[in-house]
């Protein structure tokens, strides 16, 4: 007999033929978009679509049976409830159906167990009896990808021998008279150890009718045969594709060639038992040992978060960094707390969270503009005060705090989901990893904290009061991550929620209070984007404003205040590659969760697709994308299936424009509909035919709406990509190791994604930020190493690294009697400098670094040199300069000068010439600060090193242009604070497996 295990399409046609009796279906074939979230309405549907399937089954001559398949640990639950439903339809009770158990699952006992308990009242009631197919399990790499990327334990056993035991312990249990007669037994398996061990239970207990044996077609033949003949039928297991999509069988074959061919699995020793007697003494150990293990009691589960009963981690100051996991909605007292979460989001109690600190952070405009002008006058006046004391507590004290904060979030997780699906929008699987992200904030810049105290050359001074205006996308990760970095650099902070989801920021805010951040220190404050507004952003007391939005805001609040500290993660115009050599299946699934996961209304969500030759003329591409677009589910956040959410509002005249307008030569793919009364919820737009230069190839719309652009090569690809004033995040879809190579040597951007989607930066493993304008300010990534360093300033102090180090470089020996001027002091600080910039450089700066260290995913954080002007006024001493330029020389930035005071003809010589280790100087200019500002004023340069002048008078002078980024702090000895400025951070994603199998070539790649 053989049986086949297919997808949805071809069931009916199979259980239709006369020569098919067996058919194997798993659950995710029959229904798209299975969500764990939606447990119970995705259980009615799968069960509506199956009963008719089942009947139509056993109305065949003779009946065709049908084996309920499952793959991964998250499809337990759903399959067993599945199965009792289906099975338990009154017109079925007589049809023999079955269902497959994995014993490398510790829940495989208990399973089993349910089941029996199941088919015994069944037969008791005069149905038939039912089977359980048991297999060991096939799907443990693809385990290991989902525990490992989302932080959470294995589900499987820990070892081959503890699943060997368990498949036993699950086969001895089973195969006993009382209990065959209502379960038959299915052992399925190539291990001959385990196949004569299954035999010859069943019968010497007299069960043997009530066991099928069953093997893999193909594999090993010659123990098949040999097993039929000893046990007498057996059941040949085989896959069927059509084979026009025999690629689609890649994944199977992938997982059963790294099975086989791993030392620990039985099939690589199946050839050599007969003449070998080692391989035979090995696998008869292993069988040995696998029985000695075995005893009646279940091995526990490992999988068993639970987040009613969850309480605070107590993590303590210097402790390793780790990321919170995201809740495992395959747990069922999980999906009973979310079914909580969405009651109290209807609740009286729910609608009134964060209420009382609005209104007792409000200013509101009836206040009028003294009264107003009073009110933000008193919050700044406060902040300040409370700043200056905050600032005296030690990077450890903070850490204590923050690190308590983040306890006090995780305990408001419940509550926080209920707020952003009332404000924001927020289906409870967009929402969730974003409290986990609010979490590592406050966990990962604790730590930094901690770091700041140690930096090498340099004294941090914190900014006394920093100001946060958040955006509305992303309620409570952002505004946490912005509040909490200030906390942990020492400053006071004052929070001004987005209008749209004031309450979900209060909240996060009451989280914090409750972990003991003073009142004064972490001010909320509710106030109109009008006058008093207004008056807040630009009043001149705000040290530092951390801004997350559009880049249009940034001019806008500079136009406000020439001056005002900025540091802004803003725009992005996010484009995703697919050449020929893609897994399209992957891709598609990548496109559509990054361009409409959150109503396509994240900064990093791909806008654009770009295909690279063929794949613009592939039908199966195209149908591929259009299906998986066309299924997703939108609906508000109350309906536990909605998928794509609304978005925050009736769409304003820009993305109404790119929901209902073309450009010239586009077309839709699909139109987007407009669905509700309230014009906020959109079903997801692919308009084609996008050209390069067009409105749509250069506009960011936010909102559900994805643009395809065809190029005729990776090159061209690229300049599409680059092509923007955008550089925030861009991905590639490509199994070519060359491409990709080529790919991230060019790409614009700040956050890269090789074969993966391009949304979701997780704290530490994908540090967020970008390049050109998607940038404002200092440029370090939220999350990740350096983002401390730009809230505040730094002054100078003593190095600890070897003067002597550098003396011995020649380079450095040429340039050293400009410097030294008979003062002994001035040596010491230009050779400690450069002693510490090679420690830097050796240590951060040169090296790729990867902190997470997972298996299948490679998470790489690098540096590359970008442009500076050092500008420098009249007076500042020549070692200062020259100590400045070699940091970014040092990088390979290219360097340009802009001097009151003419450099040393001797050292500017050497300057330009440069060494293997300094890159040469560029363009030199001797002029004042304002003829400096005239030359440049049309093309302003992106970063500036300035020396001896103020900062705010710099800016006001190039009219708070939020695209320059001036640095003006003290010069230090400290490489990491002196060459930072010369390198832009890169993130680099990149999954390294396929199907599970880690891909060496990726796994590898130099990066």
């Amino acid at each position: 007999m053989r049986k086949l295990t297919v997808a949805s399409p071809g069931v009916r046609a199979l259980i239709a033929r006369d020569d098919v009796d067996y058919v194997s279906v798993k659950v995710s074939a029959i229904s798209s978009q299975l969500s764990m979230w939606a447990y119970k309405e995705t259980l009615d549907r799968v069960v509506k679509r199956l009963i008719p399937l089942y009947k139509e089954a056993a109305a065949t001559t003779p009946p065709t049976f049908i084996n309920l398949d499952m793959e991964e640990f998250k499809d337990l639950d759903l399959t067993l409830d599945v199965f009792e439903r289906v099975l338990g339809d009154k017109s079925l009770r007589t049809y023999r159906a079955g269902i497959v158990l994995q014993a490398y699952l510790p829940e495989a006992f208990a399973a089993m167990k349910r089941i029996q308990s199941f088919a015994a009242a069944r037969v008791k009631a005069g149905g038939a009896p039912l089977k359980v197919r048991v297999v060991k399990g096939a799907n443990l790499q693809m385990e290991q990808v989902d525990a490992e990327l989302h932080d959470w334990p294995l589900a499987v056993l820990p070892s081959k021998q503890a699943s060997d035991t368990n498949y036993k312990r699950v086969l001895e249990w089973s195969l006993t008279p009382s209990r065959s007669k209502n379960v038959r037994i299915g052992v399925a398996g190539h291990n001959l150890f385990d196949v004569a061990f299954a035999h010859l239970l069943a019968e010497r207990r007299g069960v043997g009718s009530a066991v099928d044996f069953e093997m893999l077609i193909g594999m090993a033949p010659d123990q098949a045969d040999a097993v039929r003949e000893t046990v007498g039928n057996l059941i040949l297991y085989t896959p069927v594709v059509h084979p026009k999509e025999f690629d689609a069988a890649v994944g199977y074959l992938v997982r059963r060639l790294d099975e086989n061919a791993s030392s620990e699995n039985f099939m690589s020793a199946v050839f050599d038992l007969h003449d070998n007697d080692e391989v035979f003494r090995r696998e008869e150990q292993r069988f040995r040992d696998s029985l000695a293990a075995l005893t009646s009691k279940a091995p526990p589960v490992h999988r068993a978060q639970n987040r009613s009963s969850e309480g605070p981690r107590g993590i303590k100051p210097g402790e390793p960094f780790h990321n919170e996991a995201d809740t495992d909605p395959s747990i069922v007292h999980n999906r009973e707390w979310a079914d909580e979460i969405r009651a109290l989001a209807k609740s009286k109690r729910g609608k009134e969270l964060g209420l009382e600190s609005l209104r007792t952070a409000g200013i509101p405009d009836s206040f009028g503009p003294i009264k107003g002008g009073i009110a933000v006058d008193d919050l700044v006046s406060s902040g300040r005060q409370a700043g200056a004391k905050w600032a005296q507590k030690s990077g450890q004290e903070r850490a204590a705090i923050l690190l308590k904060a983040a306890d006090q979030l995780a305990l408001k997780r419940a509550e926080l989901l209920a707020v952003m699906m009332q404000e924001a929008g927020k289906t409870l699987q967009e929402g969730d990893p974003e409290i986990s992200e609010a979490i590592d904030f406050a966990r990962y810049y604790a730590q930094l904290a901690l770091d700041l105290d140690t930096i090498d050359g340099a004294k941090f001074q914190p900014s006394r009061f920093t100001l946060v205006t958040p955006p509305w996308n992303f309620p409570v990760a952002i505004p946490a991550g912005s509040v909490l970095s200030a906390l942990a650099a020492g400053s006071a902070v004052a929070i001004k929620p987005a209008p749209q989801v004031r309450r979900c920021g209060a909240v996060m805010v009451e989280a914090l209070w409750a972990a003991g951040v003073p009142r004064d220190v972490l001010q909320l404050v509710d106030v109109e984007e009008g006058q008093i507004g207004r008056g807040l952003i630009s009043h001149p007391g705000v040290d530092r404003l951390i801004l997350t939005g559009g880049f249009e805001t940034a001019q806008l609040f500079r136009s406000w205040r020439a001056d005002l500290p900025l540091l802004a993660e803003t725009s992005g115009k996010n484009a995703l590659i697919v050449t020929p050599s893609a897994d399209f299946d992957l891709a598609v699934a990548d496109i559509v969760k990054s361009a409409f996961g959150h109503a396509g209304q994240k900064c990093s969500a791909a806008s654009l697709v770009i295909l690279v030759g063929s794949v613009a003329k592939s039908e199966r591409f195209r149908r591929q994308l259009m299906d998986a677009v066309t299924t997703l589910r939108v609906g508000y956040p109350d309906n536990p299936e909605s998928v794509m959410g609304p978005v925050i509002e009736r769409p304003g005249s820009k993305l109404n424009s790119g929901l209902t307008e073309l450009g010239p030569g586009e077309s839709w793919l699909l139109t987007p509909q407009l669905l509700d009364d309230q014009g906020r919820l959109w079903s997801p737009g692919v308009r084609e035919g996008v050209k390069p230069g067009s409105t749509f190839h250069q506009t960011e719309y936010f909102g559900p709406i994805l643009g395809i652009m065809s190029a005729k090569s990776l090159d061209e690809a690229l300049s599409f990509q680059n092509g923007v004033d955008y550089g925030l995040t861009a991905g590639i879809h490509s199994l070519d190791p060359d491409e990709v190579t080529y790919w991230l040597d060019r790409v614009e951007a700040g956050n890269c994604y090789v074969n993966r989607g391009i949304t979701g930066a997780i704290v530490q493993r994908q540090p967020f930020g970008g390049w050109k304008k998607s940038s404002v300010g200092p440029g370090t990534k939220a999350g990740g190493p350096n983002y401390l360093m730009g809230l505040g300033s730094w002054r100078t102090a003593k190095s600890s690294a070897d003067a002597d180090l550098a003396r011995a470089d020649s380079f450095i020996q040429g340039l050293l009697p400009f410097v030294v001027e008979d003062s002994v002091e001035k040596e010491g600080f230009f050779l400690r400098s450069l002693a510490n910039d090679e420690r830097a450089w050796s240590e951060v700066f040169g090296m790729s670094t990867d902190e997470t260290g997972l298996t299948v995913e490679r998470n790489v954080f690098r540096y590359r040199p970008t442009p500076v002007t050092v500008r420098a006024a009249g007076f500042v001493p020549l070692g200062d300069i020259l100590r400045v330029v070699l940091a970014g020389a040092r990088v390979g930035a290219r360097v340009t000068v802009s001097l009151t005071d003419p450099l040393p003809d001797g050292a500017l010589r050497l300057l330009r010439q440069g060494s293997s280790q300094f890159t040469g100087l560029g363009d030199y200019v001797v002029e004042t600060e304002r003829e400096f500002v005239s030359r440049v004023s049309g093309n302003p340069p992106g970063r500036i090193r300035l020396l001896g002048s103020r900062s705010d008078a710099l800016s006001v002078a190039f009219d708070g242009a939020p695209e320059v980024a001036i640095y003006g702090h003290e010069v230090t000895e400290s490489g990491r604070v002196e060459m930072l400025p010369f390198v832009v951070e890169q993130a680099i994603s990149l999954t390294a497996h396929r199907f599970g199998a880690l891909d060496p070539r990726f796994r590898d790649l130099t990066i």
